[in-house]
């Protein structure tokens, strides 16, 4: 039986919900070319009352030559099921398809990979709906360091990358990248920079969370950190299981908006839909994963239907509207507003 997603939420948290544009920075459905059978799910995401979601793509764990008929493979079922989902391609339409009850869907690449061949790449895919990406994903490539790598900073591919994505307006994002890749990237960088979905380490640690001096930087920049729902990544319960609760959640949000304020903190909940696709990445190349992702059924996850649940619980911590507006949504809406062309 589906959750009835009120349940606990007050009527003042679902009135501000109402009036506010929430966003899901970052979820994942399976990467097959033409498999649609997954996508009608995203109606969990729209009755949820989430207004924005962005779709994985492409990763570098996978044949990136395979993205373009992902992307079809999506757009394609996307518009023909318009009375409920939109294809964003500015603040606009996302605004209009939120007045007509309908999520907006963009789209996201983790890693470099996908525009390794050739630096025109980046425009085509941003003409294609892409609105961030990220420059590795745990491991070297060609653009910088992953975060479960040796790291060795930022490349001048890696640069010129990141001056044709802001030249088309993508957002740079430096989830999963390595340390210093991602103090040279945003050093570099003259727009704001993004952690699409990354939790901190000072409340958790862990290879794929990071340092306060990361959030402070990206903050600095203007950005955002985004945080996901991924257990493994939030902590763990008083079993030593992965810990996938809302309130640890919070936890984290917490302490991001005490380091850098609420205007920079947001929602990347990385929820994958399809796990078994997940597994069978882990299967193929285990490297590229952290050691928690490859032990069975220790992947648990902060699902969409949680979105107002989070919301509630945030104001019962004191949270003003505004602030709660500004991580439901808002604050990757001004992103947005700020970097896309």
């Amino acid at each position: 039986m589906q959750r009835d997603i009120t349940a606990g939420v007050s009527a003042r948290t679902r009135a501000l919900l109402g009036r506010t544009l929430c966003w899901d920075n970052h979820a994942c459905m399976p990467l097959r070319p033409g498999d649609i059978s997954f996508l009608p799910q995203l109606e969990r995401v729209r009755a949820a009352g989430i207004d924005v979601v962005s779709l994985n793509i492409c990763f570098d764990a996978v044949d990136p030559r395979q993205a373009f008929a992902v992307l079809a493979t999506f757009r394609n079922w996307i518009e023909e099921h318009s009375d409920r989902y939109a294809l964003a391609n500015s603040v606009l339409e996302i605004e209009e398809a939120k007045a007509q009850g309908r999520l907006a869907v963009v789209f996201d690449i983790e890693g470099g990979n996908a525009v390794a061949e050739h630096v025109g790449l980046v425009e085509i895919f941003y003409r294609l709906g892409v609105r961030w990406m990220l420059l590795a994903f745990n491991k070297n490539n060609k653009l910088g360091g992953g975060c479960m790598d040796e790291d060795r900073g930022l490349t001048d591919y890696g640069r010129r990358i990141i001056r044709a994505m802001e030249h088309v307006g993508m957002v740079l994002c430096c989830t999963h990248v390595g340390y210093r890749t991602a103090c040279e990237a945003m050093e570099y960088a003259r727009n704001p920079v993004i952690f699409s979905h990354s939790n901190s380490s000072a409340v958790y640690p862990h290879v794929r969370n990071i340092p306060d001096d990361l959030m402070v930087a990206c903050a600095r920049r203007g950005g955002v950190v985004n945080i996901n729902g991924v257990g493994m990544f939030l902590g763990k319960d008083a079993r030593g299981r992965p810990d996938n609760s809302t309130e640890t959640l919070v936890q984290h949000i917490d302490h991001a908006v005490c380091l850098v304020g609420p205007q920079h903190v947001g929602l990347g909940l990385d929820f994958v839909f399809d796990l078994s696709e997940l597994e069978e990445y882990v299967r193929k190349d285990p490297g590229k994963f952290p050691a928690e992702v490859r032990e069975p059924g220790r992947y648990t996850q902060v699902e969409p239907e949680r979105f107002p649940i989070i919301a509630e619980a945030l104001m019962q911590r004191g949270y003003s509207e505004a602030d709660v507006q500004g991580i439901m949504g808002h604050n990757n809406l001004r992103i947005a507003r700020q970097v896309w062309k």
